[in-house]
């Protein structure tokens, strides 16, 4: 059995009014709503809407929610606090201890990061990455190198030891732009393919067919969520629906896919700070009702576990 995890970034269950909700304005997996019935999934799909607080005042943030997702552990709770962008000291020895990639490789089990970064970048974070042949995309200043900091899913890759993906990858079809289609990555001027959803969905099961695990962020709607913007929105939401319902089409029998966020933000367009609302958490595969349990986030990390023998 292999586990398949795709990340969205900044996407929660909201109020079915388009006039601040993006989701309202279409018919995608993630559209749910708190003033309607669960979406009907394809394939069987199963809606399980999730905690994102985990009972610690304030909004919940990317740097704890997501450690929590990647390590099955209350991170706002055992730190008593929510933390914004990066994970700070705590969470990353949490990550170094409690990854699930590490534990995954403790119980003999492969996974891997289907992103593909620019080597700079990588370099700049000081986390360990594929060899790249290719010349530099760009190059960081040492004085800005201080300001590049790794992200959750980073972090616990490189806790486990596996080197992440570089554009030689995206190039080689065997990695993939955290945009899905390349076209981000092309606007700021990075050499990379430009795929279709599809094609991408197809590029992501070639990189899984190789892992027990797989897991894949995307972050553009949060960052249209943040900037309030509508149309950004729903080009970022139309774009990764593609992507997760071609995924999840072509999902081998032997697969299990999670698709999932870290908090809410995009469903509601009227204000630019995270929402205290529920997230959805949607699950694709063999029978198994152990995920109508899930409570919080962490949940995810934790049934990816158990699923791989791994707890």
């Amino acid at each position: 059995m292999r586990v398949a995890v795709l990340f969205i970034d900044g996407v929660g269950i909201g109020r079915k009014d388009p006039a601040i909700n993006p989701l309202a304005h279409r018919e995608h997996l993630l559209s749910c709503f708190q003033d309607a019935p669960g979406p009907l999934l394809p394939e069987g799909g199963r809606y399980i809407p999730v905690d994102t607080t985990f009972g610690v005042a304030g909004r919940p943030q990317s740097a704890s929610n997501q450690t929590a997702i990647l390590t099955g552990d209350p991170a706002p709770a055992l730190l008593g606090q929510h933390i914004l962008g990066y994970p700070n000291a705590p969470l990353r020895g949490l990550m170094a201890d409690r990854s699930i990639v590490k534990r995954l490789g403790a119980a003999g089990r492969t996974a891997t990061f289907a992103n593909a970064y620019p080597a700079p970048y990588l370099d700049a974070m000081g986390v360990p990455r594929r060899e790249s042949t290719s010349p530099p995309e760009f190059t960081i200043a040492p004085e800005a190198r201080r300001k590049v900091k790794p992200s959750a899913a980073k972090l616990a890759f490189t806790a486990g030891g596996v080197p992440l993906r570089t554009l030689d990858d995206a190039r080689a079809g065997d990695g993939l732009t955290p945009d899905i289609t390349g076209t981000a990555a092309r606007a700021h001027g990075l050499s990379v393919p430009e795929r279709t959803p599809e094609e991408a969905a197809h590029v992501f099961w070639h990189v899984a067919s190789g892992a027990d695990f797989t897991y894949f962020e995307h972050y553009l709607a949060d960052e249209a969520g943040h900037a309030q913007d509508l149309t950004a929105a729903l080009s970022a939401l139309d774009t990764f629906d593609a992507f997760a319902r071609a995924v999840v089409a072509t999902r081998p029998a032997d697969a299990r896919v999670l698709v999932c966020s870290d908090h809410g933000n995009v469903e509601d367009l009227s204000t630019r700070g995270h929402t205290l609302h529920l997230v959805p958490v949607l699950y694709f595969g063999p029978p198994e009702p152990e995920v109508e349990a899930f409570s919080t986030v962490a949940d995810v990390g934790r049934a990816v576990l158990r699923w791989l023998g791994a707890e």
